[in-house]
């Protein structure tokens, strides 16, 4: 028992975080903007710290039972927790452009900010990096289509018949998944693969421990659990802290992907400077369409349930940022071979997503 709690030590950190948000709650927001605002940053952070235990529990799991199958674990715990998260924020009077901003931004973390620092840093270190790019060209095409049918499409929907394109695209979103998820574990499973040639261990790597699946499971049910109550309080003190203040609309929606997609950069760029390129682009591109093709159906489902519907469609320029990105990533990827350049320019998109949110565009 002892062990365990050692081993858990950030789950518990984050645990006496949120018991304390829920007792300092009142007192902070009677404090002031600036008092809240930090309140809902170490609560942020304590989300961070149940994040990175809850994917790694995932890892676990997926080093377990192998790809595809260890990324679809990794990518569906981090939308989990973006789900969770949003669904809460969104009880909160918050923004209606929330979803669609929060799924934009994930996206550009995930193809440029992730894919981009570890194919930039792994190209550094290695060179050429190879990777299946059946995987690729198949991630692009869906996150492509999930995307337009969700975000690009309802712009030209009438206000009035919103319910029914709102009823229909869960119908597709879950329909696209089903294809794709018997595609991924069934005939196709190869797609998502690349056989490396196995290196022999050096004297400082020790084995990894041998943790049972069933504690994995449960630790990582009750890391979701805790994220949840986290997000409550966060999500309170962040609206308040933010309240008058000017900032871009944008930032809370940047606050949730990057809380859901932390645990992933720290995986994809262990696997990148490892020379394990295959496993940033299932990560990278696997979280992104997980996060388009997953949302988007609980988030309407809410929506079609509450009567009130979010703002799906995307600006112009978040628009015109999707497209680049994509455009961008299907002549990278279409070689199977990453590179430090390849790397760069995805960086430098997400650096132009940063700027743009800072602009408030």
């Amino acid at each position: 028992m002892y062990s365990i709690l050692k081993s858990e030590i950030l789950l518990l950190v984050a645990l006496m975080a949120g018991v304390l948000g829920y007792l300092a709650e009142h007192s902070l927001l009677a404090g002031g903007q600036a008092m809240a605002l930090g309140g809902a940053a170490l609560l942020v952070g304590a989300i961070v710290l149940a994040s990175m235990r809850v994917a790694h529990h995932a890892e676990m799991l997926a080093a377990k039972v192998g790809d595809p199958y260890g990324t679809m674990i990794l990518t569906s715990s981090a939308v989990l927790v973006e789900v969770i998260i949003l669904a809460i924020l969104m009880s909160k009077e918050a923004s209606p452009t929330l979803v669609r901003d929060t799924i934009y931004s994930a996206v550009m973390l995930d193809i440029n900010g992730i894919l981009g620092l570890a194919a930039l840093l792994g190209g550094i270190k290695h060179g050429e990096q190879s990777y299946n790019d059946d995987s690729s060209r198949t991630y692009s095409v869906m996150i492509l289509t999930a995307m337009g049918i969700s975000m690009v499409v309802p712009e030209f929907i009438p206000q009035a018949k919103w319910h029914f394109y709102s009823a229909f695209t869960i119908v597709a979103m879950v329909t696209l998944y089903t294809v794709f998820l018997r595609m991924q574990v069934g005939a196709h499973s190869y797609f998502f693969s690349y056989s490396y040639p196995k290196a022999k261990p050096t004297k400082d790597e020790a084995p990894a421990p041998d943790e049972p699946i069933l504690g994995s499971i449960l630790i990582l049910l009750i890391g979701v659990v805790i994220i949840g109550a986290l997000a409550e309080v966060m999500s309170v003190l962040l609206t308040a802290g933010l309240k008058g203040t000017g900032a871009p609309p944008v930032l809370a929606a940047i606050v949730v992907a990057a809380i859901s997609a932390s645990p992933e950069i720290l995986t994809a760029l262990r696997a990148a400077l490892a020379n394990r390129m295959q496993a940033v682009v299932n990560i990278a591109l696997g979280a992104s369409l997980s996060t388009v093709i997953l949302t988007v159906p609980v988030m309407e489902g809410i929506a079609l349930y509450t009567g009130q519907p979010f703002v799906m469609a995307m600006t112009p320029v978040q628009t015109v940022m999707v497209a680049i990105t994509l455009i961008v990533a299907a002549i990278n990827l279409n070689d199977g071979e990453t590179n430090a350049i390849e790397g760069m320019t995805h960086f430098v998109l997400f650096a132009t997503f940063i700027m743009l949110s800072v602009l408030g565009l």
